[in-house]
C-alpha cells in the first residue's frame, strides 16, 4: 500500500507531538508503518499478529492523533510560530541597519528561538 507522502509527513510530526500519549503498541506500530515504511506483513510478522490486526491499529492510532492534534493544536501552533519566526527572520534582514547592536540582538534571539521549537 502506497502512503501519501503529505500524510506520512504529518502523521511523522504528529507521532512525535504526541506519540507518548498513545499505547506502546500503536506508538511502535506507527512508527514501523510510518517511520521505517515497514509493510503490514512486515509489521505483522514483527509485531506477532494478523495484516488485519496491524490495520486496525494503525488507523486507531491515526484517529487518534489527529483528535489530539483537533483538540490541542500544537502542530498548527508551532508551525504559526515557525512562519512568524521566518517573517521577523525577513524583516531583520531587510531593515537599514542603522541599530546594529539591537538587530543582532533580535537575531540571537530568533535563533535561539528556532532551537526551541
Amino acid at each position: 500500500m502506497k502512503k501519501p507522502v503529505n500524510k506520512n509527513l504529518n502523521v511523522n510530526i504528529l507521532i512525535d507531538m504526541y506519540g507518548s500519549l498513545l499505547t506502546d503498541r500503536q506508538r511502535v506500530t506507527l512508527e514501523l508503518y510510518y517511520g521505517e515504511d515497514f509493510s503490514l506483513g512486515e509489521i505483522a510478522a514483527e509485531t506477532r499478529v494478523t495484516r488485519q490486526a496491524v490495520m486496525g491499529c494503525i488507523h486507531k492510532a491515526e484517529s487518534k492523533l489527529f483528535e489530539y492534534e483537533t483538540k490541542l493544536g500544537l502542530l498548527r501552533k508551532f508551525q504559526a510560530l515557525a512562519s512568524d519566526i521566518d517573517k521577523l527572520e525577513g524583516l531583520v534582514l531587510q531593515s537599514d541597519m542603522s541599530n546594529k547592536t539591537m538587530l543582532a540582538q533580535i537575531d540571537e534571539l530568533l535563533v535561539e528561538m528556532k532551537g526551541k521549537i
